[in-house]
């Protein structure tokens, strides 16, 4: 297991407990290394840093696009549903794919129905219908 791994876990333990304590630290890293892991293709760190931070940059942007689309759905009806795929970006980590769907159904108008092992995204959107 890599560290990376490890952090990512912990970061999510620490979020859902809110508690920093020194036993809290050592019930989420026990927690973390119980988890199983399983990797289909071999990451680098190049790429790995590559993508983490692409991710970074996405998180920066999809909170004020989530305050813009929850604006818009309160002030104009979205009316039309929609169930699309999207592609998951290839060489993808189990945490990097659940961080891909955190980003898509972070933003109000979207959710991620399913993850296909087949490589695609079942994704929900409502959108405004325009005209009639």
């Amino acid at each position: 297991m890599s560290i990376p791994d490890i952090l990512l876990r912990l970061t999510i333990w620490f979020l859902l407990t809110a508690d920093l304590s020194p036993a809290n630290i050592a019930i989420g890293l026990f927690v973390a290394l119980l988890i199983p892991q399983r990797y289909t293709i071999p990451s680098t760190w190049k790429r790995w840093l590559k993508e983490w931070l692409r991710i970074l940059w996405h998180i920066v942007v999809a909170i004020p696009q989530a305050y813009i689309e929850a604006f818009e759905i309160m002030l104009w009806p979205h009316k039309k549903e929609d169930v699309t795929l999207e592609r998951v970006r290839p060489y993808r980590t189990p945490g990097l794919i659940f961080l891909d769907i955190f980003l898509i159904t972070f933003t109000p108008k979207t959710i991620v129905l399913k993850y296909r092992e087949d490589g695609w995204y079942e994704v929900h959107q409502v959108k405004r219908r325009l005209g009639r």
